[in-house]
């Protein structure tokens, strides 16, 4: 469960670890017993974390049905630098196509 901040107008701010369910409700003072209601004291922890943490977080929290493509690495269709492999086909005067440094042994179609 996740601490929530709340402050008591008589006692000032506590945290209470509650469930996500009933954060938004008010929550009784541990000291007076007075219903207080949520606040904000300390800032979100990913805000103040650094960038490179930031990013290997959220490069390990990729969900597996979104994986990294190469279309969203900025690569499209036929793209020179990784798209397709130079062809080892060779064809011959007569139109028919082989491949000398394949498989020599086999009959191309």
């Amino acid at each position: 469960m996740p601490n929530y901040d709340y402050n008591c107008p008589n006692c000032g701010g506590f945290t209470e670890n509650r469930p996500m369910s009933v954060s938004a409700e008010p929550c009784a003072c541990p000291s007076c017993g007075t219903m207080a209601p949520r606040a904000f004291f300390s800032t979100p922890f990913f805000a103040l974390m650094d960038g490179a943490t930031r990013t290997a977080i959220s490069t390990n929290e990729r969900a597996s049905h979104a994986p990294k493509t190469s279309k969203s690495l900025g690569h499209g269709p036929g793209c020179a630098c990784c798209g397709t492999k130079p062809s080892k086909a060779v064809y011959r005067a007569d139109g028919a196509k082989t491949f000398p440094s394949s498989r020599p042994w086999m009959i191309s179609h």
